[in-house]
């Protein structure tokens, strides 16, 4: 079993993506990159704020994901906004695909990683965009618990 992604293994977070999606599930995927793109993520050089994926002639890409020019490589650099083929199993791409095309689902990336290995990862969720009163719902949420975390430490 694969060890968790610890904060100090993390090249980047989507964190607007809990605050406009309902997280349905979580997908981990290989990523194809090239050398230059290696050395930019361990130098956490991404952005996958306006990232997603997308299945495209049976394939998985991820698309809008920003990897900054590796300040050394001259002339070998890649494009920081080309799209990434993403590594997933057969039988689960036919699943998400069916799943996307059906419910009106979309795959947004999480995070990006290296695992235990040193082998760069993504995790995908599939996830169904939330309305406005939802935004709000969880704003209020989230409030209400801080408010009452701030009176049990004053009781303290």
């Amino acid at each position: 079993m694969a060890k968790k992604a610890t904060p100090d293994n993390i090249v980047c977070r989507n964190r607007r993506a809990s605050h406009h999606f309902h997280i349905l599930e979580k997908i981990e995927c290989g990523v194809v990159l090239q050398g230059t793109e290696v050395k930019s993520l361990r130098d956490r050089n991404a952005s996958i704020e306006e990232a997603y994926a997308q299945v495209i002639d049976n394939e998985l890409w991820l698309i809008g994901c920003h990897i900054a020019a590796y300040k050394f490589g001259h002339t070998t650099n890649h494009d920081p906004l080309r799209r990434r083929k993403l590594l997933v199993h057969t039988r689960e791409l036919h699943k998400l695909s069916r799943r996307i095309e059906q419910k009106g689902l979309t795959l947004v990336p999480l995070k990006v990683y290296f695992n235990d290995r040193g082998i760069a990862k993504v995790s995908l969720g599939l996830a169904r965009g939330k309305h406005l009163a939802d935004k709000r719902r969880d704003l209020q949420a989230r409030d209400h618990e801080r408010e009452i975390n701030r009176a049990l430490r004053r009781r303290r």
